[in-house]
């Protein structure tokens, strides 16, 4: 296996839904921009999504392939039996879930958002899209399953285009919308709990070739089931720590008018880029590191590991680099349209700044989690995971009256920084951490590459900055075309100092 070509294909899939994802979100923007409707909808919307996010971006994968891992390689009954056991418990636990979210949603609302309670309007509307957006989390936690289940086999094509059907849906429902004069918040949120039972669908009738179903209800669990799913709850918290941190800031941005609109947006921005260096990087790498542990190949589990590492580094880097000195444009052309104002557009760009500084720490504190996983290690993450959260909320809280929403941008990056210290310190401690000295070389060599490309980049931001003002309506295929020219400039860069060649990423 290459990780460089697993990561591609990944990487290409969740390209192209991240891009239906922001055509998606100029669309809201235009037609929402940051108003109450656009609030209550993200609100709705934040809390299965993230769900999502923590399921289908790693998390059941980091209690999920270990285990199913171990119990296939015993046996391949086993491992048909284990899965079974743990898609009826699954299934289960969510429809108890979601049954309990629908009955008491307006407790839920008041939990994550209570700011909207000053506005009672908002407040109900929060609670009538939340209710019908939050049966997506059963549909989207049973895909990740199935796509668990495909990436244990090391298929992770039809996984990462899942969320292209969420995306094409929602398109969909903003065009019958405008068409039809329909409530864009309430038919968004019914495209959310459609496209959720598309994916599921989809997923399942792909998985078949590995996997075929079967329900068992039986209360009696196995204890590699009871240990599995003593793992989950840890990983969901380890390994979604930044989703939690966007969370928390929901929270805390909803006392704030507009400021949840602000931070959605900012966040879709550098998800993009987070879906790559973390998280396709760490879905590809999870299952041969996870062999590789079971079977004590030291060397193999060095060279993936430091091939993860740098990966990482190499995607995440110069877009850190190019979120900062690029937010405002960056926002300006991707949502300046319609409702959505300029003074929307600085407010957002100040997050995406602050969140850019993290996008490092952000990717590397999902490869650095995966260390512990491989080995089954869910609660050590779990509780550096507890520590960045409530230092996120420290800072968020001490500094909220005096900045406003500003401050959870900066706190988000700031604490994930210090969890990424503390695991590099525990794993290097415990000496699971097996970097090599060419890392250092090649992050040199990255650093490089990225000074360069924001040089180029700077310079085309002025060359060009008449292009990219609120008032031009073409600004974004500039910024496409600047953002297209400055990438393949780094890819080049990179490849011509010897770090981006496909033979360096085999895992073999």
């Amino acid at each position: 296996m290459n990780l460089l070509s697993s990561a591609s294909v990944f990487s290409f899939f969740t390209l192209i839904s991240r891009i239906l994802g922001y055509l998606r979100d100029i669309l809201i923007a235009i037609f929402l921009g940051a108003s109450i409707f656009a609030d209550a909808f993200f609100v709705a919307f934040r809390l299965p999504n993230t769900f999502r996010r923590l399921f289908a971006e790693g998390t059941f994968n980091a209690a999920f392939i270990p285990s199913y891992t171990s119990a296939k390689i015993e046996d391949k009954k086993n491992g048909k039996k284990f899965a079974d056991d743990v898609l009826s418990s699954l299934l289960l636990i969510l429809i108890l879930l979601v049954t309990l979210v629908e009955i008491f949603t307006p407790y839920l609302i008041y939990i994550i958002a209570p700011g909207f309670l000053e506005d009672q309007i908002k407040f109900n509307l929060a609670v009538e899209l939340t209710r019908i957006t939050f049966p997506f989390l059963l549909f989207v936690s049973l895909s990740s399953f199935f796509a668990g289940i495909l990436n244990s086999n090391n298929k992770f094509a039809a996984a990462a285009a899942a969320p292209i059907i969420l995306n094409v849906i929602l398109i969909i429902s903003l065009a019958l919308s405008f068409i039809y004069t329909l409530n864009y918040a309430k038919q968004l949120s019914y495209g959310v709990t459609i496209a959720g039972i598309i994916q599921l669908l989809f997923l399942t009738y792909v998985t078949t070739k590995f996997y075929k179903p079967s329900l068992n209800f039986n209360l009696r669990l196995s204890n590699k089931v009871k240990f599995f799913f003593r793992k989950l709850l840890p990983s969901i918290m380890s390994s979604g720590v930044t989703q939690i941190n966007i969370l928390v800031g929901t929270i805390i941005a909803s006392f704030q008018p507009g400021a949840v609109s602000y931070l959605y947006y900012a966040d879709r921005v550098y998800q993009i880029n987070l879906a790559i260096a973390g998280i396709a990087v760490g879905t590809v790498s999870l299952p041969v590191l996870s062999k590789a542990f079971k079977t004590k190949n030291v060397k193999k589990i060095s060279n993936i590991q430091n091939k993860s590492f740098e990966l990482s580094l190499l995607f995440s880097i110069p877009a850190s680099f190019g979120l900062i000195l690029a937010s405002h444009e960056i926002v300006n052309a991707l949502f300046g349209y319609g409702s959505f104002s300029a003074d929307d557009v600085e407010m957002t760009a100040a997050a995406l700044k602050f969140f850019g500084y993290g996008v490092p720490a952000f990717a590397l504190i999902k490869i650095l989690s995966n260390f512990f996983f491989a080995r089954d290690n869910t609660k050590t993450p779990f509780y550096i995971s507890v520590f960045v959260v409530l230092l996120n909320i420290l800072i968020s809280v001490s500094f909220f009256n005096k900045i406003g929403f500003i401050i959870i941008p900066i706190a988000t990056s700031i604490s994930t920084w210090v969890g990424v210290l503390i695991y590099i310190y525990l794993l290097n401690s415990k000496k699971i951490l097996l970097l090599k000295n060419q890392l250092i070389i090649n992050f040199i060599k990255i650093l490089i590459s990225t000074i360069i490309m924001s040089s180029i980049l700077l310079f085309s931001l002025d060359r060009f900055a008449n292009y990219l003002s609120f008032s031009y309506n073409f600004k974004a295929v500039y910024l496409i075309s600047i953002v297209s020219f400055v990438g393949m400039f780094y890819l080049l860069s990179c490849y011509l100092l010897g770090i981006l060649k496909l033979k360096n990423y085999k895992t073999n």
